[in-house]
């Protein structure tokens, strides 16, 4: 039974119709021949799919595997079980990717306060690992008898010693609070119309990024969607455009249709039809909208910033 929502309720879904034309066009491992096409979602499993992957050719590996928690995927699920298993079970695939990392290539891991124990265990044996970002994923309502969890983890760690940082690709664009002026000018800021800014290179808490909900045009029903300011972070600082970024866990697309508005170059892998679905229609849309929220004019604004721009696009009905 389809769900009933609110009238402004953007959630992506897909008609009957739409269903069964982005079923038609879904690509398996087994009908490939040789390796997977890049800008393609195809449809498998990661112990599979790695064969499909050429060495040496991947820029950015983002990976966003299930947490050590029971939870559903439409029709796949994953069970929680002990912290050794976890580990063991990361491993057994994480190192068959390896081999398609370029030497400059960068890796992005998420992961929970659990799960980075396990990842942190792994990824040291095998990679440089650069740094620990801690974004604020501000949802739910919280625990009665605990503290509520209101963050995860993204590893970044690098193949060598040789790698990619843009750092002027993501400055991010605050509020200034006590505008200080020296000799009548402001130092270190802008005035603007919009009011008062500076730019100031991003840390390692990341604080501005929405969980996508209802109201927000890139949402889907999949229970763990990454935000596709998150990725476009991830993607402008460790990528340059013609680049290719690998995610084996596609879900709904967030990475793929990140790349596509970049103008990097894509492989995807995911196990639900379903899915792949949604992400295509995503696809789809990126070729009519290129927007990300939170990221405009080259700079990442912060979370619930009203520029004038935001509300031109609320004036024409955007």
């Amino acid at each position: 039974m389809s769900k009933s929502r609110a009238p402004r309720n953007r959630t992506i879904t897909l008609t009957g119709h739409e269903k069964e034309y982005y079923l038609g066009k879904i690509k398996q491992l087994r009908q490939l021949n040789g390796k997977i096409p890049l800008n393609t979602i195809v449809n498998g499993d990661i112990y599979n799919a790695y064969k499909f992957i050429p060495n040496n050719s991947v820029d950015l590996l983002f990976l966003d595997p299930p947490y050590n928690l029971s939870k559903q995927f439409h029709g796949n699920s994953f069970n929680k079980t002990t912290e050794e298993k976890y580990t063991n079970w990361f491993r057994s695939w994480f190192e068959l990717l390896l081999p398609a990392l370029k030497e400059t290539a960068s890796v992005y891991i998420c992961g929970d306060w659990r799960t980075s124990i396990s990842i942190y265990g792994v990824i040291k044996e095998k990679l440089i690992v650069r740094n620990r970002i801690t974004w604020e994923r501000e949802k739910g309502r919280g625990a009665k008898a605990n503290f509520k969890n209101s963050y995860e983890d993204i590893w970044f760690a690098t193949k060598s010693e040789k790698y990619k940082f843009n750092i002027d690709a993501i400055k991010m664009k605050r509020k200034v609070i006590a505008p200080y002026k020296e000799n009548g000018n402001p130092k270190d800021w802008q005035e603007s119309d919009q009011g008062n800014f500076r730019l100031t290179h991003p840390g390692n808490l990341w604080t501005d990024i929405s969980i996508p909900f209802w109201s927000m045009p890139e949402n889907t029903d999949h229970p763990t969607q990454k935000p596709e300011k998150l990725l476009a972070k991830i993607i402008l600082a460790s990528t340059d455009e013609g680049d290719v970024v690998l995610d084996p866990f596609a879900g709904s697309g967030t990475t793929a249709v990140a790349a596509k508005k970049l103008n990097r170059k894509f492989y995807a892998v995911e196990l639900s039809k379903e899915y792949i679905c949604l992400a295509n229609k995503r696809l789809d849309m990126a070729e009519e909208d290129k927007n990300i929220q939170g990221y405009q004019d080259g700079v990442f604004w912060e979370r619930n910033t009203y520029s004038l721009r935001q509300k031109k696009n609320i004036e024409n009905g955007k």
